[in-house]
């Protein structure tokens, strides 16, 4: 199991699921955490848990789609550590569900904006600070199979996803001379709070047919997708980059 002693990892969308579960596990295995989420509660409370069990996290209300409080996130991660190794660009909403004829255009806009341009936003700060470093590091997107596919009725998040891999893979080419790493994760659909608010998990019926697009008929834990970041952020992974890491239970091979 890889450590991250005297290491930086700054999280967004820290305050659940897994934003949370990630920055449990990085704390654990010994990087200082910036914990980044417009829920401040929740975020705090993430915190709360790192500090109570002996590790060492700050809470940054950030709103990703603002690019000055992506600036200052990571300013926050420089000014209380003195540096930013990690970082999982996490932070995302589902948006509304309706066919593209009849989807609301300021509802696309505000899935485009926190999916997509806030993952821009946050590469673009995280990336500046890396590089004037000297000392590499990892950046891992969090995308999802909906990245790699359509799927009815979540136009604005699968058109978000997919451009978040593009941009992996478009920025994992401009830094790797600088010893930066960017790559993704595309989860499947996770038993989280995300899925919950859009009734995934409390529908038994729309549950069961979410589960049977998975060839292990399941739903994922935010645990079976952080083990995958933390991965992609080790050493183990050294020579991996621009790659998107499917962590789907079979999803994407029916």
């Amino acid at each position: 199991m890889a450590s991250f002693e005297d290491t930086t990892a700054v999280i967004t969308g820290a305050g659940s699921g897994i934003g949370r579960t990630t920055a449990l596990e990085f704390a654990d295995r010994g990087a200082d955490v910036v914990v980044a989420d417009v829920d401040v509660e929740g975020g705090e409370g993430t915190a709360s848990r790192i500090e109570d069990a002996g590790g060492d996290a700050v809470f940054v209300e950030t709103d990703v789609t603002d690019p000055d409080e992506a600036e200052a996130m990571v300013d926050t991660a420089v000014e209380e550590y003195g540096r930013l190794d990690y970082a999982f660009n996490n932070a995302g909403i589902g948006g509304e569900q309706a066919d593209v004829a009849e989807y609301p255009p300021e509802q696309w806009r505000a899935v485009i904006d926190v999916n997509l341009v806030g993952v821009f936003n946050c590469m673009r700060a995280e990336l500046r600070r890396m590089k004037r470093q000297d000392a590499g590091g990892a950046v891992v997107n969090n995308a999802s199979v909906l990245g790699k596919v359509g799927f009815e009725t979540s136009s604005g998040y699968v058109a978000a996803k997919h451009g978040v891999l593009g941009l992996t893979k478009t920025a994992a080419l401009e830094n790797a001379e600088a010893g930066v790493r960017v790559n993704a994760v595309c989860p499947g659909f996770i038993e989280t709070p995300l899925l919950e608010a859009g009734g995934i998990t409390t529908d038994p019926e729309v549950r069961a047919a979410i589960e049977g697009r998975h060839a292990m008929n399941r739903l994922g834990t935010p645990e079976e997708v952080s083990g995958a970041v933390l991965w992609l952020c080790s050493d183990e992974a050294s020579f991996v980059t621009g790659e998107s890491l499917d962590v789907e239970g079979g999803y994407l091979s029916r």
